[in-house]
């Protein structure tokens, strides 16, 4: 369990940040920007729960934590080392991805097929759907920077580019299953 008995520590005032391992690296480093982005995913995800129910706020609340446990993967390197690390370190499972495929299947079942673009809004929850869609590409992206400089979880890559696939459909659906989205008229304002 993690206990947080003190909130500021002064041990990034120079500009660098601890690492799940304990490495010190320089808080614009692209692990420690790829973890951010995940994180601010979460925040908007916050604000999208605001206006959702039922079952759709139960599968927010269950991507919610699934971004501590991405989090947690990224903010630790050296997966060479996993198997002799004193705690083993939480890494991103298949299951998880399979999950959000099995989720995406099962709301993308109900709406109609697309005959153009949807642009970001409709509905409140919708709009904010939109919001984590584009800011979890913007993770996805920094994650696949990372991977070409250090080892990343595979998982951990699959698990992002899904998730926006994930809020995509769930914005359809927060839009009536799709009545209420609002399609892209190409050159409608010329």
């Amino acid at each position: 369990m993690v206990v947080l008995n003190k909130i500021y520590t002064r041990t990034g005032d120079k500009g660098d940040t601890a690492l799940g391992n304990g490495a010190r690296v320089p808080k614009d480093a692209l692990r420690v920007e790829a973890y951010g982005t995940v994180d601010e995913t979460n925040a908007c995800l916050g604000l999208a729960r605001l206006h959702a129910t039922g079952d759709l706020d139960a599968a927010l609340a269950r991507i919610q934590n699934d971004l501590f446990d991405l989090g947690a993967d990224l903010c630790r390197p050296d997966m060479d080392q996993d198997a002799r690390a004193e705690y083993p370190p939480l890494r991103m499972a298949d299951a998880q991805v399979d999950r959000l495929e099995a989720e995406i299947d099962t709301m993308n079942a109900a709406l109609s097929p697309l005959r153009s673009f949807v642009l970001p809004g409709g509905s409140a929850l919708a709009a904010h759907l939109h919001q984590c869609r584009t800011v979890s590409r913007r993770a996805e992206r920094l994650t696949v920077a990372l991977s070409r400089e250090d080892a990343v979880n595979p998982a951990a890559l699959r698990y992002l580019n899904r998730l926006s696939d994930w809020f995509f459909v769930a914005s359809r659906a927060a839009n009536d299953n799709g009545a209420r989205d609002v399609l892209w008229v190409p050159g409608a304002n010329r």
